[in-house]
């Protein structure tokens, strides 16, 4: 292979650029030429691509977002869109893709594979921390600690004016985020879409904390939960116990930016080599994960169709601590 491209897509994450600066100099180490495709598989169709070397990354392993832009495209999914994206790929001598993305990401390659050869290695490249393949994902972690501060100071204002905030916190259907900043932020209460707690279970549980005196409260909900948005669930708490000054915290995109921690740039670094090493070695079509301290390569269609499921022992260690 003396050619790859590499490019970003779907949602942002922090450690994306340490990613791509992994596999820019794992292709120059080994004497293979990259471009970068900007702004995803829609840069891909207009031939968007640009030349990189050593210098082209430096400086960028401590940077949040993508230097390679990212954006979703609806042109790809028709297959003139497809055809395009594939002509400019051999204009450009392309031999071989990294994509670094999610699970949309990834099921467009399965068919760009399947209708034109390009193989592709992927790398998880989400907050959200829900594909199956990898314990974490690349920015689940700075996510996580971006979205623990904002809780922090909010506990400090709900303490001193004796509040209940709600609080929302991304991870699309996945609880993966809500569940470290409910113990680390010391939440009364969860709210997570694998999980069957009804409204009517929190409302419960707050009224009998408030009859033993207790005044403030933090509840995380994951902007999933199967029971409502944040706004719906604090409007029907707030409807059954009015003396609870109930207020609501969206943190928003906040979660996705900002310098990616050491945790991201290290996983970023080593699935980025061992993307271009896996195009290397003949492989197509699966994602490069870390499991159990291990690199494995999962096949994109367990990636996209399987379930990653949320640890139980956090469910307990919420129960048990919410005490």
């Amino acid at each position: 292979m003396k050619r790859i491209g590499v490019f970003t897509s779907g949602g942002d994450s922090p450690g994306m650029n340490a990613c791509i600066r992994a596999v820019v100099r794992t292709a120059v180490y080994h004497g293979i030429e990259v471009y970068g495709i900007m702004r995803g598989y829609s840069g891909m169709i207009k031939g968007e691509f640009v030349k990189l070397d050593s210098a082209s990354v430096a400086n960028t392993v401590q940077r949040g977002g993508t230097i390679l832009k990212s954006a979703r495209s609806q042109k790809f999914m028709t297959k003139e869109g497809r055809q395009q994206a594939f002509d400019q790929l051999v204009n450009h001598g392309i031999e071989g893709l990294v994509a670094i993305g999610g699970n949309g990401t990834f099921t467009g390659a399965t068919i760009f594979e399947r209708e034109f050869g390009i193989p592709t290695v992927g790398a998880p490249g989400t907050i959200d921390n829900d594909l199956f393949g990898t314990d974490y994902t690349i920015g689940y972690d700075t996510a996580v600690n971006t979205a623990l501060e904002a809780i922090d100071k909010i506990r400090d204002t709900a303490d001193s004016h004796d509040r209940c905030f709600f609080i929302e916190v991304m991870g699309r259907d996945s609880g993966y985020i809500a569940i470290p900043c409910a113990i680390g932020g010391g939440a009364e209460i969860v709210m997570v879409p694998e999980t069957q707690m009804s409204e009517e279970a929190v409302i419960e549980t707050l009224r009998n904390s408030w009859r033993r005196s207790k005044t403030s409260f933090i509840v995380v909900v994951a902007e999933g939960e199967k029971e409502g948005n944040v706004t719906h669930v604090a409007a029907r708490v707030k409807e059954a116990i009015p003396e609870l000054d109930a207020r609501v915290t969206i943190i928003g995109h906040v979660q996705r930016g900002g310098a990616p921690t050491a945790s991201d740039r290290l996983l970023a670094s080593q699935i980025g080599i061992a993307a271009v090493e896996g195009l290397m070695n003949g492989m197509r079509n699966v994602m490069a994960g870390i499991i159990d301290r291990k690199l494995v390569y999962t096949p994109f269609e367990d990636t996209i169709y399987k379930k990653k499921m949320l640890s139980q022992s956090f469910m307990r260690m919420v129960e048990i601590l919410s005490v």
